[in-house]
């Protein structure tokens, strides 16, 4: 959020809100919010599901229940701010919520400012967004404010017909698509990393820089997810959305500003640079049984609710070009993956070699390697750069180092990415939030990656992915080298 930015009261009404999004991140977030006195003290949440069984009490305990959290203040909170309505598709419905949203605005002496969080899948987007216009629910005396989870379609074209629904019932000022790595501290500071350090961004280009690696890898395999994943595969899940965004975050050029127009204009115009994905450039897998942390596994085919012949891919790793003069010939690879030996996300910046003819009368002992920077986005949030230095001795021998740091160390614990997202919803803030144009542009690179009805390679679960991707021209830098040094 903008330092100085001004938060509203008002009410969150969250459609979904007896997924586990709602009860173990959103709404947790809302009271650490208030806790902190960061978001309108006299806010309240009402939650919306199509459970009719349900009262306020109910609801309240089944989210002590779902978050674990058994503390009194937690729990105290509940009871004065969190509130539960069942309802179905019915324009009646719709009604009493437009009747019930009033009296907690007079309840809570709120001033008409609404966001309605949509926690729901994408199907039923349209039809809600329908219905609040319909029931009256827009209407209110002050803003209101419409939160969306991804997918924001399922390829380019349905991308542009949801934008065009919503802009029938919205402005564009008023919807915020939330990814949620945009709202990690680590994420947000890759800008500050670059541009506030000279020594970096002087670097940042094709003369110094041979290649950028982009990861993000889960040891965790499609749990209750089996449905969704299964008709969205790994490039809707996590490329086309979350590493999308950070390949935008490291390759776009210095924004004027950090206002929402002038980030959303740098990172489109970085997109619409980058070739779209080839089929050639690329490698689908799927993971089939094995050991993770010890414990065995089974395939993909093998887990609950996934077809015995599905194609739907759980790995992607692939190369892209940028045709622009900043990264013109510096190859992009992006890597993602389930049932892999380790979660990890990060970006890896390799720099060119050094000059190998001052080195040439020691090649065969030197050991020198090129320069990197490691940004860890999780777990270990943090920057390591490695670099050479001599060893000590009568041989020219050289060894890596790293200078390292950790943002546990010098701040602490970070804030959960949610906690950031609501609280730049509720002051308007909308830089860190995915803009229509900019979910279309992405389409555009990755969409070719949906053409394939080939088989996927196979790869062991546990396993660092598919011995194929290797063939794309990536180091693939293994995290574990940096840790416990």
């Amino acid at each position: 959020m903008v330092e100085g930015a001004k938060v509203d009261p008002s009410i969150l009404v969250v459609f979904g809100g007896l997924g586990d999004l709602a009860q173990r991140k959103l709404i947790p977030a809302v009271f650490r919010l208030q806790s902190r006195s960061q978001l309108g003290a006299s806010s309240a949440v009402l939650a919306v599901d199509r459970r009719m069984d349900l009262d306020d009490d109910m609801y309240r305990s089944s989210l002590l229940t779902a978050s674990g959290s058994s503390t009194y203040d937690y729990g105290r909170w509940c009871d004065s701010r969190i509130h539960y309505l069942g309802v179905s598709a019915s324009s009646s419905d719709y009604a009493q919520l437009a009747l019930r949203v009033r009296e907690l605005e007079a309840q809570h002496s709120l001033p008409g400012n609404r966001i309605f969080y949509l926690a729901v899948p994408l199907s039923s987007v349209v039809p809600i967004v329908e219905s609040i216009i319909a029931g009256g629910l827009a209407d209110g005396n002050g803003w209101t404010r419409l939160v969306l989870e991804k997918p924001f379609g399922y390829n380019l074209e349905s991308a542009r017909q949801l934008n065009d629904r919503l802009h029938q019932y919205f402005d564009e000022s008023a919807i915020y698509r939330i990814d949620h790595y945009l709202g990690k501290e680590t994420v947000q500071n890759l800008l500050a990393f670059r541009f506030a350090n000279s020594m970096f961004e002087h670097l940042w280009n094709r003369d110094h820089v041979a290649s950028v690696e982009i990861t993000a890898t889960e040891s965790m395999g499609v749990e209750s997810r089996a449905a969704y994943y299964d008709n969205s595969g790994v490039v809707r899940d996590m490329v086309q959305n979350h590493l999308c965004q950070l390949m935008s975050l490291v390759g776009m050029e210095s924004p004027e500003s950090f206002d929402a127009r002038q980030l959303r204009q740098e990172k489109i115009r970085f997109l619409q640079s980058v070739t779209p994905a080839a089929l050639a450039q690329s490698v689908l897998g799927q993971y089939s049984d094995g050991m993770v942390d010890g414990v065995p596994v089974a395939g993909y085919r093998q887990e609950r609710g996934i077809p015995q012949d599905s194609r739907t891919p759980t790995f992607a790793a692939l190369r892209l070009e940028v045709a622009n003069e900043r990264w013109a010939g510096v190859p992009f690879f992006l890597q993602s993956g389930k049932r892999l030996g380790s979660r990890h996300s990060h970006i890896a910046i390799q720099f060119h070699d050094a000059c190998a003819s001052t080195f040439q009368p020691y090649e065969q002992t030197c050991g020198l390697r090129p320069n990197l920077l490691l940004i860890t986005l999780q777990p270990d949030e943090g920057f390591d750069i490695r670099f050479q230095v001599k060893q000590p001795g009568p041989e020219y021998l050289l060894s890596s180092q790293l200078l390292r740091f950790r943002y546990d160390e010098a701040f602490g614990s970070l804030p959960d990415a949610y906690e950031s997202l609501l609280q730049d919803v509720a002051s308007g803030s909308a830089a860190h939030f995915v803009c229509d144009a900019e979910i279309e542009a992405a389409w555009r690179v990755f969409e070719p990656l949906l053409e394939t009805t080939g088989q996927p390679v196979s790869y062991m679960a546990g396993s660092s992915g598919p011995s194929e991707m290797y063939t794309l021209g990536a180091r693939w830098v293994d995290p574990e080298e940096f840790h416990d040094r």
